[in-house]
Parts: C-alpha cells; structure tokens; sequence
C-alpha cells in the first residue's frame, strides 16, 4: 500500500513539474552560429523553420562583431535560412540577435580569437598652472675651490720596505 502512495505521490509531481515548465524555454529560437572565428574570418549562421524551435527570420542578424549585417540568402530542406558574414577584427566576444517572423528574438554569442586589445583612456597632459622662473640674472659668490691634497711621504724603511727581496 505504502509503495503505490508513493508510486503516485512520483507521478503527481512529475505533472506537475512538466505542467510548471518555464514559458521562457519554449519561446528560444534554435539557430546556429559559428562559435569561434579569427579575426577578419567567415561567420556563418542558420536555422530551421520546419524542426525544433526554429523560424523563418524577418531580419537579418546584426552584431558589433559583424563587419556587415549576416543576411538569410541560402534556403534548403526543412525551412533551411542561412547567410554569411565577415567577422572585425578586433578580438573579444560578440552578441548576436535576429528577429523571426513570429515576432520571437533569437540570441546568440561568438569568439573574435586573439587577444583584446587593452583598454586605454588618452588622456591630454593638463597645461601646467604656475609659469616657471626665468634665469636668475644675478650673479652668486663664486664657489671656493677645494683644498688640494697633500701627498703622503712614508717615514721610513719599515713602511716602504728596504728593498732588500727584489
């Protein structure tokens, strides 16, 4: 008795998880784009209107990593819509979008490879705020000049040595 409570108890809630399933999840458009490119590289990018969550797009696909927008030229088999573009060249990683016919908005994201190019802010050197001081016409005292060394004569035979091993 305890093992068919449970057993239904399971089934209730897995109907319950389906029926609860997030609205969000069905409305993603299948589509595919090329994850990774060089830069200056092809991008390509399809979907399929007829299988999954595809659709016939409405626009084209648009990208700051695009150097033109990808326009759906190429047709095929279950309502195959493709294009190709050209990736910029500047690395990093790159939103794409397009709108379906439907209304629905696809998403997506690829990889300019490289490294990014460091951010840097140019900044202009600030004018300087005080005038400089002209040259002193002024003449200064003269420096003393330094005492000359004296030299050091040795006193003796026993700091000079005799000479007696040469």
């Amino acid at each position: 008795m305890v093992k068919k409570t449970l057993i239904g108890v399971m089934v209730v809630g897995a109907a319950a998880l389906t029926l609860t399933a997030p609205a969000s999840a069905a409305d993603e458009v299948s589509w595919g784009i090329t994850q990774q490119v060089e830069p200056g590289g092809r991008i390509d990018a399809e979907t399929h209107a007829a299988i999954g969550n595809g659709c016939s797009p409405r626009t084209a696909v648009t990208s700051k990593g695009f150097a033109t927008p990808l326009q759906f030229t190429e047709g095929g088999n279950f309502g195959r819509a493709g294009g190709h573009t050209t990736a910029i060249k500047i690395p990093g990683k790159y939103t794409a979008t397009f709108t379906c016919s439907d209304g629905r908005v696809a998403t997506g994201s690829f990889t300019i490879l490289g490294t990014p190019p460091p951010t840097t802010t140019t900044t202009k050197p600030k004018p300087p705020t005080t005038k400089p001081k002209p040259p002193s016409t002024t003449t200064s005292k003269p420096a003393k000049p330094a005492k000359p060394q004296v030299a050091v004569k040795p006193a003796g035979a026993p700091q000079t040595g005799d000479g007696s091993l040469s």
